[in-house]
């Protein structure tokens, strides 16, 4: 097996190491809990460390230009956020973080982080890895606001949504988020994201209760999110 053919952990990022660097960058990390509703930071917090979601899920929100808050996106297990705050000793958090499920994550502190970059030239790979797909995908959501039709928009929101609350059992995916939060990351209102979801409903695609949708065909979403 070659060196970099053995993932140790879930974090995909973490490729870019070899094994033994993945379990030295697990091991230096600080294991956290959060119970749901937990604010795990603030908006204009200082950022000091860099979180790995081993479990649960956390949601993202921002403040806009207006004062109102929106929603960007929720983060599962497998999902990294903060490390741009520790490449500036200055920097600050750009997004309030929410547990909506008890969850846990694997925290590593400035000092952690320059520690092992000394170590371990391939961490810097890992920076550039992460910091390159967070910048691919700021880019697709900026393509999708301005160019996909809003029906669209909500459709690919939902989907990325079933697989973070999904498994891999394909069983249906309970999505415990409210369609204003989910018409807030299509950059729509909530009554079109409603439209939306009661055509999905009709067409047996999904399954709406008070506070979460079901889906219940993953696959035909997803042929309906392309």
């Amino acid at each position: 097996m070659s060196r970099r053919g053995s993932r140790v952990t879930q974090f995909e990022l973490l490729d870019a190491l070899s094994p033994n660097e993945q379990r030295e960058f697990i091991a230096a990390c600080t294991p956290r809990r959060f119970r749901r509703r937990d604010i795990v930071c603030h908006e204009g917090d200082p950022g000091d460390c860099l979180h790995l979601i081993t479990t649960g899920r956390l949601i993202v929100r921002v403040t806009t230009p207006l004062g109102h808050t929106a929603t960007l996106t929720i983060l599962g297990p497998g999902e990294m956020f903060g490390e741009q705050a520790l490449l500036s000793p200055d920097a600050r958090r750009t997004a309030t973080i929410v547990a909506v499920t008890d969850a846990a994550t694997l925290t590593l502190n400035r000092v952690q982080l320059e520690r092992l970059r000394a170590e371990h030239p391939q961490v810097e790979r890992f920076l550039t890895n992460s910091l390159a797909a967070q910048v691919r995908r700021l880019s697709a959501s900026v393509l999708e606001a301005l160019y996909l039709p809003v029906e669209t928009r909500v459709l690919r929101r939902l989907s990325h949504l079933a697989r973070v609350y999904g498994d891999e059992n394909g069983r249906p995916a309970q999505i415990r988020l409210t369609q204003e939060d989910l018409a807030s990351m299509a950059g729509t209102t909530r009554a079109t994201a409603n439209k939306v979801l009661r055509e999905l409903e009709e067409q047996g695609v999904v399954r709406l209760s008070r506070g979460s949708v079901t889906v219940l065909d993953r696959a035909r979403l997803e042929r309906r999110a392309r």
